[in-house]
């Protein structure tokens, strides 16, 4: 049978192998499989042809044997456990499970046991082992969905325990310090204030622009969460940015007037605290700054919640907990003054001189 090659391409790619589609104008191009003539590429270039969506199969899935861990994890991305988790989320898991498919991917989904995890979480740091245990239980959770196996080998693991306060709050006389070497108009100073009177995390703060304020609040939704929040504009960081001109539609740019990748934001705020004699400092202590801030000044756990924009309130709880221990410690030490200063004062004027 001879066949029409209209609209058929192909070319020969970097390994040597050809490849062929369908790309009619005004159509999205769609891969033809198989040698020309033989049934599945006619099957495919009728499709095609007719306008039918030929149905895809999920990136990585061709390249993994059935059974596999490595079809397993492509199976995975195109579920909608996968799909309806947080872009920042989705991003991170990928990166941890693609490192996963790397050294195991060829092996048997099945023969995956509790040892094996817990050998793997072994090798890692406290938060890598929490971030891959989180990606990898989601895709056992999958598979267990969907009969690839009929355990979760990451059952009855618990994350390994993080010590609090791993990472540094930044106290008053550390931020004065930072606000000294980067005076109002810096970019440095621009970005510190973003952080702190938002308290917002880096990879939402480089997206702020003027398209998020509106009568004095700054709208957004969270990258991590998906949370909406609507926060009012401190009087500070209103002055700072109104000193900090920008033609970009983010309020941060790079010295090339480009909007700042969550990384590359990261890279410039180690900069800045280095040259402030901060090295103790980073840009997520700045979140923890704020909630600091508003634990002192006698939030409660809720209105703290409302900035952060936190949906459990344990971590929260650490801030109102410390603050309100400080604020009694303080009350405790003054009505012990206040009493000796009268059993002083009482045997003085018995005892004069």
């Amino acid at each position: 049978m001879k066949v029409s090659l209209r609209y058929v391409h192909e070319y020969c790619d970097q390994h040597g192998k050809m490849r062929r589609y369908y790309r009619r104008p005004g159509q999205p191009k769609v891969a033809l499989p198989g040698k020309p003539g033989s049934p599945e590429f006619l099957a495919a270039y009728q499709a095609a042809s007719s306008g039918h969506k030929i149905e895809r199969q999920p990136i990585g899935l061709n390249r993994s044997p059935v059974g596999s861990i490595g079809a397993a994890i492509a199976a995975y991305y195109q579920n909608s456990s996968f799909l309806t988790l947080a872009p920042g989320t989705r991003a991170m898991r990928r990166q941890l499970l693609e490192r996963f498919r790397a050294e195991h991917g060829e092996k048997r989904l099945a023969t995956m046991q509790r040892k094996h995890v817990a050998q793997q979480l072994g090798k890692l740091k406290p938060f890598a082992a929490r971030n891959w245990l989180k990606a990898v239980r989601g895709l056992m959770q999958f598979a267990l969905a969907t009969g690839l196996r009929d355990d979760d080998p990451t059952t009855g693991i618990k994350p390994v325990k993080v010590r609090a306060g791993t990472i540094h709050t930044w106290s008053e006389d550390e931020i004065a310090l930072f606000e000294a070497a980067h005076p109002i108009g810096t970019r440095g100073r621009l970005a510190m204030a973003l952080l702190l009177y938002t308290a917002a995390r880096r990879g939402d703060a480089v997206l702020f622009g003027r398209q998020h304020t509106s009568t004095g609040r700054l709208l957004y939704r969270q990258q991590k969460t998906g949370g909406r929040l609507s926060i009012p504009i401190h009087p500070v960081l209103a002055e700072i940015i109104a000193a900090t001109p920008t033609e970009n539609l983010t309020f941060l740019v790079t010295p090339r007037g480009n909007p700042y990748t969550a990384a590359g934001f990261g890279h410039a705020m180690r900069k800045w605290c280095d040259e402030a004699g901060l090295p103790q400092c980073s840009a997520h202590g700045l979140r923890k700054a704020q909630a600091r801030r508003l634990a002192e000044a006698g939030c409660s756990t809720h209105e703290i919640a409302s900035i952060t924009g936190h949906k459990t309130l344990a971590e929260v709880q650490r801030y109102s907990d410390a603050a309100d221990q400080s604020r009694l410690a303080d009350a405790a030490i003054s009505r012990t003054s206040i009493g000796s200063s009268k059993k002083l004062w009482a045997k003085s004027t018995k005892n004069p001189k």
